[in-house]
């Protein structure tokens, strides 16, 4: 937008220059033709954009422009020809360099070095015909090394684009391979510990009730305590097993994950802040969840509302048993009322629901959302007093 005015300035310039000379030597019956042919020249030339994608439509703009350029800036036989005709000439030719393919820009170049040469030819000017000639040489050689390095340019950005969604998939797959390389990993314990310990104690647990059978008295009781003993064993180990394959990374240790995969994938630049051993916190698992989900959807938020792509997220855990989380983002319309969306709605049912309170607000055009939990620690002293 800020180039469109600059150009927009430079042309309207260009053409108050070329134009107020041949209003002020010619004659009164010029004017309606010189300000019928101005309007339409700045209505050809401002539509042109707007079929960027449709060359020949872009073409037919150009050439009518060009042309009556030529007609709305003829010189009269008083006023001789203007300079800053050329100047306006030369904004035209590069509109149609950088908008058009090389053919149809040299048709319309051609068609403008023609309106430049003929005054000369027919004794409207007084430079020679070979300074016209020179200056279109260096113009075309300029807007030709512009267009070439225009194209080197796209494609590098083509290329760059292209290099970095691979590198963002390769992230993926990385982070994904990593997860499942651990997931693995907990199972192969998992089995590991189900086929060699599980075994053993459920071996024990035969041997010692073939012993019960056989004793009487007080060691029969005493080989029933270590029969339940085993027991126990057993089954606190079946159930280690069965929660080490189904562990997945939750709370904090998920979230950090989030904050990686999303800052990997430059989607979001996020600020992290701990303080006083917020990652230590002794969040139960519905809190963890709630945390978790709470900043994800925040994120979420941000990216799709927020005025920029930058995110701030706070943990903290003040003391007396408050676990503290806050994102917080530049948000354009943080002063406007606050709706809250589906996502917004369930974020707070979740956090009420694990124990937690929920604040969302604006402050200094930052939209932040906090919210405060009662770790198991603070549970235990209540408990306790």
């Amino acid at each position: 937008m800020r180039s469109f005015w600059v150009w927009l300035t430079l042309l309207v310039m260009s053409w108050l220059g070329a134009m107020l000379p041949e209003l002020q030597h010619g004659n009164a019956g010029e004017m309606p033709w010189r300000i019928g042919g101005s309007a339409i020249f700045f209505a050809a030339f401002f539509v042109a954009p707007i079929y960027k994608s449709r060359p020949v439509k872009v073409f037919i703009a150009l050439s009518i422009a060009a042309v009556f350029a030529i007609v709305a800036l003829w010189p009269t036989s008083s006023s001789g020809f203007n300079l800053y005709s050329i100047l306006v000439y030369s904004i035209v030719a590069g509109k149609a360099a950088y908008r058009l393919p090389p053919v149809y820009a040299a048709i319309i170049g051609l068609v403008l070095l023609s309106g430049a040469l003929m005054p000369g030819m027919l004794g409207y000017s007084d430079f020679p015909i070979l300074f016209y000639l020179l200056y279109a040489v260096i113009l075309t050689v300029g807007l030709s090394v512009f267009c070439i390095i225009r194209s080197r340019y796209e494609e590098m950005s083509l290329r760059s684009e292209t290099l970095l969604s691979e590198y963002r998939k390769m992230k993926r797959r990385l982070i994904a391979d990593e997860q499942h390389a651990r997931q693995e990993e907990r199972a192969q314990v998992g089995r590991d510990i189900h086929d060699s310990v599980g075994h053993k104690l459920t071996a024990l647990l035969m041997q010692l009730e073939m012993r019960r059978m056989q004793a009487d008295g007080e060691t029969a009781d005493m080989l029933t305590g270590l029969k339940t003993l085993a027991k126990e064993s057993l089954e606190e180990t079946r159930a280690a097993v069965k929660s080490l394959k189904h562990q997945e990374a939750g709370g904090l240790p998920a979230i950090m994950g989030l904050l990686r995969r999303l800052e990997s994938e430059s989607f979001m630049r996020v600020n992290l802040t701990a303080r006083h051993g917020a990652l230590t916190a002794p969040l139960n698992n519905a809190q963890s969840i709630a945390v978790y989900r709470a900043v994800q959807e925040a994120i979420t938020n941000a990216m799709k509302h927020g005025s920029s792509k930058e995110v701030h997220v706070l943990f903290e855990a003040p003391g007396g048993g408050l676990f503290r989380f806050e994102v917080s983002n530049a948000c354009s319309r943080a002063g406007q009322a606050l709706r809250e969306g589906y996502g917004l709605q369930s974020m707070r049912e979740r956090i009420e629901g694990a124990g937690g309170q929920l604040e969302l607000f604006p402050y200094d055009n930052q939209f932040v959302i906090r919210g405060t939990f009662l770790t198991q620690t603070s549970f235990g002293k209540e408990e306790i007093h």
